[in-house]
C-alpha cells in the first residue's frame, strides 16, 4: 500500500524553476528524509515522485499512473505541491466525508505551527488521474499572493525561497503523508 508524496520541474520556459515547482519537488524529497531520519516505519510504503512534463501536457503522470493503475486500490493517497512553497495556510483535500474527517483530525496536530485549514478541492495535473478514479488526494495549500509574481519568470529562482517557509511546509507534507501512511486502514473511499 502506497502514500504519494509529489512535486514536479516544471518552468521551463524561462528562470530556474525553484519555486514553480522545484519548492513542491523539494518538500516531498524531505518529507521522506525526514521521516528516515527520525527512524520511523510507518505501515506502508511512502512513495515519493518527482513527475516531468506537466507543462507538456502532464505527459509524465499519464505515462505514471497508465504503468501503476491496475494496483490503484493499494494507493491510499496522493498528494501533489504545485503553488510554490510560500506559508503554508492548509491543505486542500478531496475524497469522502469520511475521509476528510480523519485528514481534519490529523491536521490538528499541527496547531503548535497553526496551519489546520481544511479546503474543499485538491486539486494538481499529477494527481488528477488518481483522484479521478476514487483515490483521495491532497494539494498544499499557501499564501499564493507573490506566486504570479515569479510564476514562469526569470525571478523564479532560489532567492524567492524563504526557508523557513519551506520547512513550515514540509512539516505539512511530513506529518499529513506519516500519519496516513501509518494508520490501521487505508483511507475509506
Amino acid at each position: 500500500q502506497i502514500v504519494l508524496v509529489s512535486g514536479h520541474l516544471d518552468s521551463w520556459d524561462v528562470g530556474q524553476g525553484a519555486m514553480d515547482d522545484g519548492g513542491g519537488a523539494f518538500i516531498s524529497w524531505e518529507a521522506l528524509s525526514l521521516v528516515k531520519d527520525l527512524g520511523l516505519r510507518p505501515k506502508r510504503t511512502l512513495r515519493l515522485v518527482l513527475w516531468t512534463g506537466e507543462e507538456q501536457g502532464g505527459i509524465g503522470a499519464e505515462q505514471y499512473y497508465q504503468l501503476h493503475k491496475e494496483n490503484i486500490s493499494n494507493f491510499d493517497i496522493v498528494m501533489e505541491s504545485d503553488e510554490g512553497t510560500f506559508k503554508p495556510m492548509g491543505l486542500a483535500f478531496t475524497g469522502t466525508d469520511e475521509a476528510r474527517s480523519i485528514v481534519k483530525e490529523i491536521m490538528t496536530l499541527l496547531l503548535p505551527i497553526n496551519i489546520t485549514d481544511i479546503y474543499d478541492t485538491a486539486d494538481g495535473t499529477d494527481i488528477d488521474y488518481w483522484m479521478r478514479d476514487g483515490v483521495p488526494g491532497a494539494s498544499l495549500r499557501d499564501d499564493i499572493s507573490k506566486y504570479f509574481w515569479f510564476h514562469h519568470s526569470h525571478g523564479d529562482t532560489m532567492t524567492v525561497q524563504d526557508p523557513n517557509q519551506m520547512n513550515l511546509c514540509a512539516a505539512v507534507w511530513t506529518v499529513v503523508s506519516y500519519v496516513i501512511a501509518d494508520m490501521e486502514e487505508m483511507l475509506p473511499r
